[in-house]
Order: C-alpha cells, then structure tokens, then sequence
C-alpha cells in the first residue's frame, strides 16, 4: 500500500484513565485535577445506578445528577440540562453513560464552555471527540468544537459488564464504524490507519468473546480499548456516507443509534469499497477477510444483531425521502453521492440480505 506522505493530524489534550473500578476510585482524582469543585453528573435513566455511585463518590463536589440523557440529543433535552447546570452553580460535568449522556455532556459544554470529564459505559467512542449532535424537529445537526472534547476520560471495564450482549454487539458495531469512515476520510493520515487497523482488529476479536461470556472483564476491556481507538480515528476526520445516512434515519426516523449503525455499515462500505482501495486493504488485514462489508453482516448476524432497516422500523416508504435528504446535503465521500446511490444503499439496507460491492 502506498505512505500517504502528505497529511496533517491534530491531537487534543486529554487525559485518559483506564482501569477495572476507575469510574469510583478515579472521577473524583481527575476532577480534582482540574480544579472543579462543583460538578454536575449527567446521565441516562438506564445508567442512573451506576451515576449516582460515581456522584456518591465526589462527595461535596457533586451538585447534583441529571438523569435526562436521551438518544440523538433533543434540543429540549439540551435546554433543561443547561438549566439544571446554572441552577446548580456548577463549574464542570460528568457524564456517565453511554453516547446519550456523553452527548448531554457535551451539549453543556458547547452552551456554557464548562469542562467535561466522560466516564463512558459503552463502546461508542464518542468521549474521544469534538463532535456534537443535537436534534431539533426531526433534523440532527452536528458540529465540531474543541470545547467539547472531554478534557479527562476515566474508562472502566467494570461499567460495561452490566451493558447487554445484544447492545454490546451493536454499540462495539459502531464503533467499528468510525474506524471504517476514518480510514477513507480525505483528512485521513498513517496515524489514524494504524489506530484504525488496531481499533477494528480488536473489537472484531472482542465481541464474539463478551457474546460467549459477558462478565468476561478481559473481553470488555479489550471491547473498550478498541471503542477508544475507533473513537480517537473519528475524532481526527470527516466521516462520510455511512455516518450521514445513520444521522438522517436517527434524527428523522428516530431509529435506534448503535443498532442503525450496525445494519447500515456493511452496505454502506459495499458502496464506497470501489473508490477505497487502500482502506479495503487495510479493513482486510484486520479482518483476515477477503470480503469486509461480508464479513461485518456475517460478524454482526452471528452475535444475533440486527441486519435490516425494517426489523428497525423503518417503512418502505420512507426510503426514497430519506436518501433525497441524505443526497440533498454536501460533505466528504469517497464516492460521489447521488440519490440513485443512496437508494440503493437504503434498500439493501431494509431488506438485509448479503452486501455486494459494487
């Protein structure tokens, strides 16, 4: 494969903590690192019991927990979180969970440029970024801002072993996902080729572990170490079709985050494969496949995965408006984007059957 010899890579300061029990013996040492001295926890009503362990832990230091962090990042979500934070008198956040609450997390962050450290609880990777989503009437809109990138991510296996397999397999899923986009970015570099080789190669070994066994804790955290690799390669480029089609079916649709990515990548990858050579080379050795997006429907059908957009929910009828819009927006693809090409794309996608690269 060719050495991309020209390319720029930006990193960002943040400091990570990776250990079995950190989310209760570390939280209050990086908050303290920081000098915050009165933090607001956030979380989602499923992960509330774990939240308040860590908000027990900051003692005095805690302002509260909010436990209002819901999928895709309502805007009206976002306004009462940060009511909450003034409220409170807050002078930082904790968000404690999954891609929901990391993304209330960050939605503070963007608002009031308050620090944010992650304490994430799935393998979504999104504690590793800039990016911000927020969805307003339907439409989810993202963004990139330095001021909500967590300045301290604490990782702890121990969180994850509560998470259910099904939900595992589709939260690792996407975190594949950002590795794949990532590696035919156009901002794409070595550095993030061998994160991304390593990200994916990891995650492709763990979940089938943590499938057989879920209190496996050496498959979890080797399933978190990937999500934090897969997470840093989506930090450092400009996702491309895959990501914008599950934006769209997320926001619009109100289709289930992980499981939307996980159907959706094969497909997508399917489509870009022919103008993604060297990505398709590197997906390869860290698939030992000669067939990715097979291998990816195979991987996620044999974890018991969702593999189609109707067992999702979406209608038939909604696969023509929802690729004009997907075709509607501009940004970077490898492949160019038109609506006959998202059709398709789409319709594979809801009927679920083998992807073929075109």
């Amino acid at each position: 494969m060719m050495f991309r010899s020209e390319f720029s890579y930006e990193t960002r300061p943040v400091r990570v903590v990776f250990r079995p029990g950190a989310a209760v013996t570390a939280t209050p040492g990086e908050a303290a690192r920081l000098g915050l001295r009165r933090l607001l926890v956030v979380c989602g009503s499923r992960g509330e019991a774990v939240a308040r362990a860590v908000a027990d832990a900051l003692g005095d230091s805690c302002a509260g927990v909010h436990a209002e962090a819901r999928m895709h990042v309502p805007v009206e979500d976002a306004d009462r979180a940060v009511a909450a934070v003034r409220a409170a008198g807050a002078d930082g956040c904790v968000a404690v969970g999954g891609g929901s609450a990391i993304g209330l997390g960050k939605a503070i962050a963007l608002r009031t440029g308050l620090p944010l450290i992650a304490v994430p609880s799935t393998y979504s990777g999104s504690e590793m970024t800039p990016v911000w989503g927020l969805t307003d009437h339907g439409t989810k809109r993202t963004g990139r801002d330095p001021v909500v990138q967590p300045r301290s991510v604490v990782y702890d296996p121990r969180l994850t072993l509560s998470l259910p397999v099904p939900l595992s397999v589709t939260s690792g899923v996407n975190a594949l996902a950002h590795a794949v986009e990532a590696l035919y970015a156009p901002d794409t570099s070595p550095l993030v080729a061998v994160m991304a080789e390593e990200g994916v190669r990891a995650m492709a070994e763990a979940l089938p572990r943590l499938a057989a066994d879920p209190k496996n804790l050496d498959a979890r955290g080797r399933a978190l170490y990937a999500a934090w690799l897969c997470g840093s390669c989506l930090g450092s480029t400009t996702m491309g079709l895959h990501h914008k089609l599950c934006h769209v079916l997320g926001g619009t649709y109100g289709l289930p985050h992980a499981q939307t990515h996980t159907v959706v990548l094969p497909y997508a990858l399917a489509h870009n494969a022919p103008a993604a050579p060297q990505a398709l080379t590197v997906l390869r050795r860290a698939l030992d496949t000669d067939d990715v997006p097979r291998a990816l429907w195979d991987l996620a059908g044999r974890l018991g995965a969702p593999r189609s957009l109707a067992e999702l929910g979406l209608r038939e009828s909604d696969l023509a408006p929802a690729a004009d819009r997907v075709a509607g927006e501009p940004y970077a693809n490898p492949r160019e984007v038109t609506a006959e090409g998202v059709r398709s794309v789409l319709r594979a996608a809801y009927e679920g059957g083998p992807p073929v690269t075109a």
